[in-house]
């Protein structure tokens, strides 16, 4: 249990917000999801989900510059993938009258104003943590000139930039966010996704998030440790109105939203900075938003890793007070160990060289048949077609080896190996190109070693992988690897783009069995001594392509 879950059982005996329990993921729609933002999604509805609670999803969109439908759709689709379902789907645009209304009230108040100053001035005036601030010169307005300049600023008669609503709070506080924050701002350059050109002001997230928290009745508004700072200015706004007027909320007088924090997710070899990622697409650094090496849950999916091997890794890590980082490895082992016992094994041959069996019939074939997953036969069986002909990896072979090399050599001494699931055989001789690279192995086989007999039972020092050549398919591989070669970029001080691995995606072709002609994307493969494999959305019947989801061990550290 962790200490969220143990304020979350706290509250519900001692029945605050009348034993109701509700959380939202508020996702600002200015970008995709990454990983980063599943810790939070299965924080918010996995609490919901184990205390009989709901979690609502809201799209805080209060900045039309930045926001999209095409981000919106992608954030329902990825939370959808990863197994979860919200309650309602809210924006806070849905709020906007509300919240221009309460701003007013604000005013009325006296407890908000219309600032002129740039933005550079009223950065300059908030002193430092250590010195109080200066006033604004416009801080003493009167109510009914900031009520006209506001409704001006809504009208459009003001352009972007001159003027600000601030709340009027203690420019003296030793905590920043209280130095009169800025409530909103005006942006009529873009419309909204969705009210259009409705709204020339746009409230601040500080204002927004608690106020729609409440409005929405939410119970437990969670989120990460850089908004400890912004609590109490959550509380401030939420006291403005709350206590005064319980008659805005349907959720009783016994209701009141509360902010509760947990560290955030940073992985080793890894950025999470949305402004970073949107630089590597829009320079073609990546192949968009879903290449397989960004930390996105678009491009997680489309290298491979399941759901499940995502929240499992959530699950690992866990929930603290303490910011830390993840080295990526325990990722990468999560999904080898979901994908263990559920992807198929097939042969992929990558560097491929062909083996002539000389003593096999030219004219027969067979069918293998083999254990989709040895050792677990309720998975089921596949079909390999065997003859005389196959390819097998180059590596596999060396024409001259000493007695520690235990695959197939021409050596007078060389060694017996076994074909996967087929026949022991041992290599005779090999035949070379003008430039000295093998072209054939020859080999003979023994007809009594088929694996399944009786006389498969005898034992080699080493099995290869193989795949019949007239059946083979030629299909594209994808070998990704870490998208930064250093273990921190956000921390290094040089142009992240400089910290790229030059080697985080190489390309090469393979010969695949049969088996594979039906394999539809997303269908999960491992690809024996190789790693574990998926088929890429770009894949077709004619073009096969696969992308590395991981490797079969951990070998960057050897790197």
């Amino acid at each position: 249990m962790n200490f969220i879950e143990e304020i979350v059982e706290k509250d519900l005996q001692e029945k605050k917000n009348d034993g109701r329990i509700q959380t939202r993921f508020p996702p600002e729609p200015n970008g995709y999801l990454h990983i980063g933002h599943v810790k939070a999604i299965c924080m918010d509805f996995g609490i919901a989900e184990r205390y009989g609670g709901v979690c609502n999803l809201r799209f805080d969109d209060t900045n039309p510059v930045k926001e999209d439908t095409e981000y919106v759709d992608s954030i329902k689709h990825d939370i959808a993938w990863l197994g979860f379902h919200w309650g309602q789907i809210y924006y806070a645009s849905d709020y906007f009258q509300q919240l221009y209304d309460l701003a007013i009230q604000f005013i009325k108040a006296g407890k908000a104003y219309v600032d002129e100053q740039s933005a550079e001035e009223i950065a300059a005036q908030k002193g430092t943590p250590t010195e109080p601030g200066q006033n604004s010169p416009y801080r003493d307005r009167p109510i009914e000139e900031n009520l006209r300049l506001f409704e001006a600023m809504q009208a459009g008669e003001i352009p972007d930039g001159k003027m600000v609503l601030r709340a009027k709070i203690d420019m003296a506080n030793p905590n920043m966010h209280f130095r009169d924050p800025i409530m909103y701002r005006i942006i009529t350059t873009h419309p909204h996704h969705r009210t259009g050109r409705q709204w020339n002001v746009y409230p601040m997230y500080d204002f927004a998030h608690g106020q729609s928290d409440y409005f929405e009745g939410v119970t437990h508004s969670i989120c990460t440790l850089e908004f400890v700072v912004h609590r109490p200015l959550y509380d401030w706004f939420i006291d403005q109105f709350v206590d005064n007027k319980p008659c805005l909320s349907p959720w009783g007088n016994n209701y009141r939203p509360r902010q509760f924090e947990f560290n955030r997710l940073n992985i080793t070899y890894t950025v999470m900075s949305k402004r970073k990622m949107l630089q590597l697409v829009k320079e073609g650094l990546v192949a968009g938003w879903d290449d397989p090496r960004m930390p996105t849950v678009c491009g997680l999916r489309r290298r491979g890793y399941t759901a499940e091997a995502i929240r499992t890794f959530i699950d690992k890590i866990g929930y603290t007070k303490v910011e830390g980082t993840i080295d990526l490895g325990l990722l990468e082992h999560t999904v080898r160990e979901c994908l263990k016992e559920k992807a198929p094994r097939v042969s992929a041959i990558f560097d491929p060289v062909r083996l002539v069996i000389t003593n096999y019939p030219a004219d027969s074939k067979e069918v293998i048949t083999a254990e989709n997953i040895d050792g677990i036969p309720e998975l089921g069986t596949r079909n390999v077609p065997f003859a005389r002909e196959l390819w097998i990896e180059r590596e596999d072979f060396r024409e001259d080896a000493d007695k520690n090399f235990y695959r197939l050599s021409a050596a007078p001494d060389g060694r017996e190996v076994r074909l996967k699931n087929a026949y022991i055989i041992k290599a005779t001789g090999c035949k070379k190109d003008a430039e000295g690279n093998v072209t054939t192995i020859y080999a003979t086989y023994d007809p009594e070693s088929k694996s399944g007999t009786e006389g498969g039972n005898r034992k080699t020092k080493a099995t290869i992988n193989w795949v019949e050549c007239d059946s083979a398919l030629d299909a594209e591989v994808r070998l990704y690897d870490r998208l930064f070669a250093v273990e921190n970029p956000s921390a290094d001080e040089r142009d992240f783009r400089e910290l790229l691995n030059p080697d985080s995606l190489r390309i090469t072709n393979a010969k695949v069995e049969q088996a594979l002609a039906s394999a539809q994307p997303q269908d999960h493969f491992q690809f024996l001594k190789q790693g574990y494999f998926v088929v890429d959305d770009d894949s077709t019947p004619e073009h096969l392509v696969f992308n590395r989801t991981a490797s079969l061990k951990d070998n960057w550290q050897k790197k």
